[in-house]
């Protein structure tokens, strides 16, 4: 399933040194522009008629353009040298621009082999003296998989697809707004976490007490039409033959309260106080209403767990398609490098092998609560797919890391209740070592698709964070391409 995301706006500099042919600066240009435009991205660039070709080689035109990129709002900055390219120019339309975007470099490739008389670009080199005056100004930056390159090779449009991925990711959690409702459980600290640190990095945490929400989904009417149309679509998105009518008008009127107070809020997650109050005081488990808000683009992570759903909202971003989060769970009893990722019953429908079924939380019936009062979990085993599966967390002094893996859910015989799937991870031994020494959390956030290139870059290059990985050789080592 995939989420509709609006279309991506990125500046794009052709950075041109006078000294070189500018008939090839110009021809890379509309190239560059071309497959900018056909991998769906929205183009802001100077005109020929603002620029010289419309490239970009000295300070004034550096400041014509970045004066276009803020009054655009780009989300992220391409700098192609499209010959040598004038390195302070392109370093300067990014500091004057001062919208702390990711920004991506790459070269233009010399057409043939080089003769004496032949027109030359020497893109490698002004590269290098783009890269080093970024790092001067103290702008950071991203290298795709072939540095030097022609715009209409495949592996450009790979790079593109990346950046966008990772602009996605750092713009997204800058300006993200989580929506607290209600406290975690205290029985796990393991769902702390400094507010004010988080609101330093970016987001900003809106709370509501837990009681709040009760009071305001009761007050809904049952007959709203709102309610109406969600018990219905309740009903096509899994199989609630055995739910008791008064359940699914409880979930429904949760979830609307939960929907209008996202909008309200202008909120891009939750994280919800799930168990036991909503049980004893509502009589519904919230996990229906969850489940059915992340497959529309809205994660929701479990147990107040604000992290939880940043890293939730991370893998969305990252891949496009819903995120789910999951306990690392049970090692399979034959197979060392398959877990069983689950939770009680929140994962997306869109997960699911088969058509999901809303039932009563098992483990709550066991521990003694009344039956009717703990129906809402959406039974699911998920299908076979690629996954990324991502964690942010922070130290005990409040800096942030994260671990990013790649894995698979395949099928396996072996069942339990609640929501799951049984994923293979490579080095999972050694993965399972490293998030106990390096102190993350039992939730971990996935999506069904590779992203973790993505993520990686976005989170260590652009946010500052520590991330690992299970194949890691060198501890807290940068790199920009995970080897999994």
């Amino acid at each position: 399933m995939t989420i509709q995301q609006t279309t991506i706006r990125l500046g794009f500099v052709p950075a041109k040194r006078g000294s070189f042919n500018a008939k090839l600066a110009a021809d890379m240009r509309q190239k560059t522009i071309a497959a900018l435009e056909a991998a769906g991205i929205e183009v802001v660039v100077p005109s020929p008629e603002e620029t010289s070709f419309g490239c970009v080689e000295n300070r004034e035109e550096a400041e014509r353009c970045a004066e276009l990129f803020r009054r655009r709002q780009v989300q992220g900055i391409v700098i192609g040298a499209v010959n040598f390219g004038d390195e302070q120019a392109a370093a300067w339309v990014v500091r004057q621009a001062k919208l702390d975007v990711p920004v991506l470099i790459f070269g233009c490739q010399e057409d043939r082999l080089l003769t004496r008389d032949m027109p030359r670009r020497d893109a490698f080199c002004g590269l290098l003296s783009i890269g080093e005056s970024l790092r001067q100004i103290g702008a950071r930056y991203s290298v795709g998989q072939r540095p030097i390159c022609f715009p209409g090779d495949p592996s450009f449009g790979e790079d593109l697809d990346w950046f966008v991925r990772v602009c996605r990711v750092v713009n997204g959690i800058r300006t993200a707004r989580y929506g607290q409702i209600g406290a975690r459980p205290d029985a796990f600290w393991t769902c702390r976490f400094d507010e004010k640190q988080l609101q330093r990095l970016g987001p900003t945490t809106v709370v509501l007490d837990l009681s709040e929400a009760i009071a305001g989904a009761t007050a809904i009417k049952d007959s709203d039409a709102e309610v109406a149309a969600i018990i219905r679509g309740t009903q096509q998105y899994a199989d609630t033959a055995t739910v008791p009518q008064v359940s699914l008008l409880r979930s429904a009127k949760l979830e609307l309260f939960l929907r209008r107070w996202q909008k309200a809020n202008g909120l891009d997650a939750l994280a919800v106080q799930c168990w036991t109050s909503i049980q004893h005081n509502y009589g519904v488990c919230s996990c229906t209403a969850m489940s059915r808000l992340g497959d529309e683009g809205i994660p929701c992570a479990c147990e107040a767990d604000i992290l939880g759903a940043m890293s939730m909202h991370a893998c969305m971003l990252a891949s496009g398609s819903p995120a789910a989060l999951a306990d690392w769970n049970n090692l399979h009893n034959e197979d060392e490098e398959l877990a069983n990722v689950w939770h009680c019953g929140v994962f997306p429908a869109s997960f699911a092998r088969s058509r999901p079924k809303i039932s009563p939380h098992e483990i709550m019936v066991a521990s003694g609560m009344p039956y009717d009062k703990v129906i809402g979990v959406v039974e699911l085993v998920a299908k076979p797919c690629p996954l990324t599966l991502c964690r942010i967390t922070q130290d005990p002094g409040g800096a942030w890391k994260a671990v990013v893996v790649h894995g698979r859910f395949e099928d396996n015989p072996a069942e339990t209740s609640g929501g799951y799937g049984w994923c293979r991870i490579g080095n999972l031994q050694r993965l399972y070592r490293d998030v106990l020494l390096r102190h993350f959390p039992h939730h971990v956030a996935l999506t069904e698709s590779h992203v973790g290139n993505a993520i990686w870059e976005a989170l260590g290059n652009y946010l500052g964070m520590e991330v690992y990985h299970a194949t890691q050789e060198t501890p807290g080592l940068y790199t920009p391409k995970l080897p999994l």
